[in-house]
């Protein structure tokens, strides 16, 4: 771009910086949210709570249905990549 355009897109500097991190920030929370790993360890504990009574059975199956889909879309991701 040169020197120029840069002189003149310098004003936006702060907003295309807020860009980047929000970019960064969703990035990372995409990651975290189809975390296979973490999306096991949301089933487990469904699991343990179902056990000891603390949800009732359509609650689990709701919730799991929503995990093993979150599951499905992580893998078709890592896929995709």
């Amino acid at each position: 771009m040169g020197l120029i355009g840069e002189l003149l897109l310098l004003p936006a500097a702060p907003a295309r910086g807020s860009l980047w991190v929000l970019r960064r920030v969703v990035e990372e929370a995409e990651r975290q949210y189809y975390d296979p790993a973490a999306i096991q360890g949301e089933l487990g504990r469904l699991s343990e709570q179902f056990e000891a009574g603390e949800i009732d059975e359509d609650a689990f199956d709701r919730r799991e249905d929503e995990l093993l889909d979150r599951l499905e879309m992580a893998q078709n991701r890592e896929q995709g990549r």
